[in-house]
């Protein structure tokens, strides 16, 4: 590791193969805490490749329990994280919006490591209880619409490393791997990244990959639709930007969209939009991801269309069922 990190200093970069074996190794506990720390945050220094990028991601597939949901062509709606804005639970929101609107949903995400509430945190407040059994997650899908994959029962390597992560609190090379970790190794996917040179590099990546896709980055630095600025988004055929006006949205304030000081909070936030008792801002935001996601995966033919199938989902109230199912069914 101290002739990999001398070179990763000296700006040099790894092959795909080097990047797959170092992660596996990182996996196996080879090599020691500071060793470690020192390797996660090397890439906030100098820009990853489309190669150590899929290294580290063929690396994270290999060493993961998998489980087969393609029966349902399933998407998932996972942002990096790493932003820094600490907003409330969008994307897990909009899965609920999703699945309302007759797409399911298998959601990777876990507990948070650099804002106060992950997606994980927020159902697990809820009651939620997380499991990798197949039967439970087929369950889940088939009466909610959506399953959630909590990424440490799919990716056990990574104990060795959640810890240094959890002591870092900063956003590290995982965050850019974890939408693209799924281990039901979904078709479909919206992905929120936290920077234009991050986008361009999943963009890249993907477009190696059988998947239907689309990269979402909000020009003002969120890793997902805000409405505080326009948003770039690269789909397989396609790259272009959009305005909350071209949504048929209006734009919102930075302060709209503040998640909570802490988890409590932030459940009051998310269960009172998902009730419509949130602010055209919080409605907004939420829809405007989940619209977006919908075209994506083909639901909608449309970006109206789109939208107009996330509000109804929303305004209608069949979301808080779908969110209320899952909470049922995914109970201990």
């Amino acid at each position: 590791m101290k002739e990999v990190l001398n070179n990763l200093f000296e700006y040099k970069s790894l092959n795909k193969d080097d990047a797959k074996e170092i992660l596996k190794n990182l996996a196996r506990g080879a090599y020691n805490n500071s060793q470690v720390a020192s390797f996660l945050t090397v890439y906030l220094m100098r820009s990853i490749t489309v190669d150590e990028l899929q290294g580290f991601r063929e690396a994270m597939l290999e060493l993961c329990i998998p489980v087969d949901l393609s029966a349902y062509d399933p998407i998932d709606l996972c942002g990096t994280g790493g932003d820094g804005k600490d907003t409330f639970n969008i994307s897990t929101l909009s899965s609920f919006l999703v699945a309302a609107a007759g797409q399911p949903v298998a959601k990777h995400g876990n507990n948070s490591v650099s804002s106060v509430c992950g997606s994980s945190n927020i159902l697990a407040h809820f009651g939620a209880k997380f499991s990798n059994d197949p039967g439970q997650l087929k369950k889940s899908i088939e009466s909610s619409g959506i399953c959630y994959l909590h990424a440490p029962l799919f990716h056990p390597a990574m104990k060795n490393v959640a810890p240094i992560r959890q002591e870092l609190g900063i956003k590290t090379f995982f965050n850019m791997l974890g939408p693209m970790v799924n281990p039901a190794f979904v078709k479909k996917q919206l992905v929120g990244v936290f920077s234009l040179e991050l986008a361009r590099l999943y963009a890249y990546l993907y477009q190696r990959y059988d998947s239907q896709f689309a990269i979402i980055h909000a020009l003002d630095g969120y890793d997902e639709i805000s409405l505080t600025s326009g948003f770039k988004m690269i789909t397989r055929n396609n790259e272009f930007i959009l305005s909350p006006g071209d949504l048929g949205l209006s734009e919102v304030d930075p302060s709209d969209l503040y998640g909570g000081k802490d988890v409590e909070e932030a459940a009051r936030i998310f269960y009172g939009i998902l009730e419509g008792k949130g602010s055209r801002a919080q409605s907004d935001v939420v829809i405007a991801n989940a619209g977006m996601s919908l075209y994506g995966s083909g639901v909608a033919s449309s970006v109206k269309e789109a939208i107009d199938k996330a509000s109804e989902a929303l305004k209608s109230g069949e979301a808080l069922k779908k969110f209320n199912k899952f909470i049922e069914v995914n109970r201990a």
